[in-house]
């Protein structure tokens, strides 16, 4: 069961998703369904900047797991609006975090990468050195420590270049990109593992299962969460191109026509991490899963929105 609007107590399995209408919002509704009353607020219910609403919407419903699906993504422009990146990526999770404490409830959060520097020649642990290299990353990193000092049960899922159904991303950039351009340019030198939201979204739902059957298999902490296998941005562009053409989809691009560039010749205002690899044993052991390859998510994505016709909108 699923509600709109938090007017009511919730019962001993209520989940409250915030950031419900973004694209792991929308995913996490339709994995946590079975699992309990799911009552899904968006920025229009509860707005993340408002210390006010948070409030107002932990003590009306009352949850048993909080799960914070939103955050400020606007990495570029996170350089010159730090203070509305920090009010919903850092303030809001510890004050959601601390309502939580309060009612004895569970809270879920999900950071990025980008805490990292990127100059790790491995994939990352959980408990590797934080380095962020941007505004957006510093306050993705203090969201992370508010959540952990409050002092609910927590856990924080770090996951790298999602994307889905939803929202803007760069999937669904470059694939409508193919239907009118005949070139592109797309950085080279970063690496990493395009994560679909739904797999976040399922990943999150075994979890939360076992935290509400008792006793979770998951100690309190941070896990590392991203599809298996690697690429970089330039490679992952190709194999949208190819997969399309191969689905009859009528692109005006080939691969061949899509240029490898350095990050330096991009030009983002905000600096990435040139490694985002993250390394997700502790997560694959805690719940005994296996996570798909990269891949097997683009793929998926692709036919669903030619499937639905929404390249084409």
């Amino acid at each position: 069961m699923r509600d709109r609007e938090p007017g009511f107590s919730g019962g001993a399995d209520t989940i409250l998703v915030t950031g419900a209408g973004g694209q792991l919002g929308v995913e996490l509704c339709r994995s946590l369904s079975l699992l309990g009353r799911v009552v899904a607020v968006a920025r229009d219910t509860c707005d993340l900047a408002s210390a006010d609403q948070i409030v107002t919407t932990m003590r009306t419903v009352k949850p048993r797991v909080v799960i914070n699906a939103g955050g400020y993504t606007a990495v570029d422009l996170a350089e010159t609006e730090a203070d509305a990146a920090y009010a919903i990526n850092a303030v809001a999770p510890g004050l959601l975090a601390a309502e939580a404490k309060a009612l004895g409830s569970l809270m879920v959060h999900y950071s990025t990468d980008y805490v990292f520097d990127g100059a790790s020649e491995a994939p990352y642990t959980e408990d590797d050195i934080t380095a962020p290299l941007s505004v957006y990353g510093r306050s993705k990193l203090d969201g992370e420590l508010a959540i952990r000092d409050a002092g609910a049960d927590y856990w924080v899922f770090r996951t790298s270049w999602v994307f889905g159904l939803q929202g803007a991303n760069f999937l669904k950039s470059i694939a409508r990109a193919t239907l009118t351009r005949t070139s592109l340019s797309v950085v080279a030198d970063q690496v990493g593992a395009p994560t679909p939201a739904a797999l976040l979204a399922d990943v999150t739902a075994l979890a939360v299962r076992g935290y509400l059957s008792g006793p979770s298999p998951m100690p309190n902490g941070l896990y590392h969460v991203a599809a298996a296998g690697e690429t970089n941005w330039h490679q992952y562009a190709c194999r949208i191109v190819e997969t399309l053409a191969r689905s009859g989809v009528p692109v005006a691009l080939s691969p061949e026509r899509v240029a490898p560039i350095a990050s330096a010749d991009y030009g983002s205002r905000a600096a990435r991490p040139a490694n985002s690899r993250l390394d997700t044993s502790r997560l694959r052991a805690a719940l005994n899963v296996d996570l798909p390859d990269w891949q097997d998510g683009v793929d998926r994505v692709l036919a669903q929105l030619i499937e639905g016709r929404r390249l084409f909108g």
